[in-house]
């Protein structure tokens, strides 16, 4: 028996859904990737931590899919085991006035209506982003002068040694586009958002004037895995991608939207070889014209 094979037959007596060859296309918001060895649903930590030192002890490795907006998959696809967290990791409640414990697979447009209900404010710049929460606490996601570690108290996951932990406060290592779990290894199970009374016809207000915002000015109609690049200091990506005249530049599938000059849309058929073309060519042709350099903000995943 092959190391994956192990695996997968402790996954199926953990009670998970396991399948071979899932393709990662399937799970992408760019609707871009190859197959993933063993795709794994699982259900609850038990599971989870199971999986976690079972990967670590047969020298497997291990991706924690969210939901795929901010991912490019290689064409090749992802070796070793993709697991998708459902179950438990879906529950969602509220724990005194003004802090709710909502799971990493719950979706942000699901917390956000969560805190709507009970008329809490603080979460508003995350209506219309296309994310989990864990994937969104993993990457401190923000739009509109907010982000993630301006609302989440503390965030509980599992680290590589399947031990759990709970980190708060500075622990959380938050910045832009960062947090202390891209350097620790650990997988998020729950977080505790702090947020504050508010009235909910304003936040209803501010969620739509947003979600508004975004439907005009972002090519919500076309796979795409949100913005491209990171916001250079001083600068919007964007922009200076518009200022160089690329948009509509393709290659292959993958198009500079018209819309929106930091998103890469999948026009049809575009595939991981022709999107990190496209990244490339951008990158030159903007640090050429502009001196700034962009870094990219997608994440990369699977073999190359």
């Amino acid at each position: 028996m092959n190391p994956l094979e192990e695996l997968e037959r402790a996954a199926v007596a953990a009670g998970c859904l396991t399948v071979r060859d899932e393709p990662m296309s399937r799970h992408s918001t760019f609707r871009i990737g190859g197959p993933a060895d063993l795709y794994v649903t699982v259900w609850s930590a038990a599971q989870l931590e199971l999986l976690i030192r079972e990967t670590g002890r047969l020298g497997i490795s291990l991706f924690v899919l969210g939901k795929g907006s901010n991912l490019l998959v290689s064409d090749r696809g992802i070796r070793g085991c993709v697991v998708s967290l459902s179950g438990d990791f879906s529950e969602i409640s509220l724990r005194g006035e003004t802090e709710i414990v909502c799971g990493s697979a719950v979706s942000l447009a699901g917390l956000c209506n969560f805190a709507k209900k009970y008329q809490l404010t603080g979460l508003e710049f995350a209506w219309g982003i296309p994310a989990s929460v864990g994937g969104a606490a993993y990457m401190n996601a923000g739009a509109y002068d907010g982000d993630m570690s301006r609302v989440i108290a503390s965030a509980s996951c599992i680290l590589p040694d399947g031990s759990a932990a709970v980190l708060s406060g500075e622990a959380l290592g938050y910045g832009y586009r960062k947090s202390a779990f891209m350097e620790n290894g650990g997988v998020i199970t729950r977080i505790v958002c702090s947020l504050q009374p508010g009235n909910g016809d304003v936040i209803a207000l501010r969620m739509e004037d947003y979600y508004t915002r975004r439907k005009e000015k972002q090519p919500l109609n076309k796979p795409s895995a949100g913005s491209v690049f990171k916001r250079p200091e001083g600068y919007f990506a964007g922009a200076l991608i518009e200022q160089c005249g690329l948009k509509g530049l393709r290659e292959g599938g993958a198009v500079v939207s018209e819309k929106h000059a930091g998103f890469i849309v999948n026009a049809g058929g575009a595939t991981c070889a022709d999107v990190l073309r496209l990244i490339e060519k951008i990158q030159e042709i903007v640090l050429r014209e502009t001196g700034v350099r962009l870094e990219r903000e997608v994440k990369l995943v699977g073999e190359q």
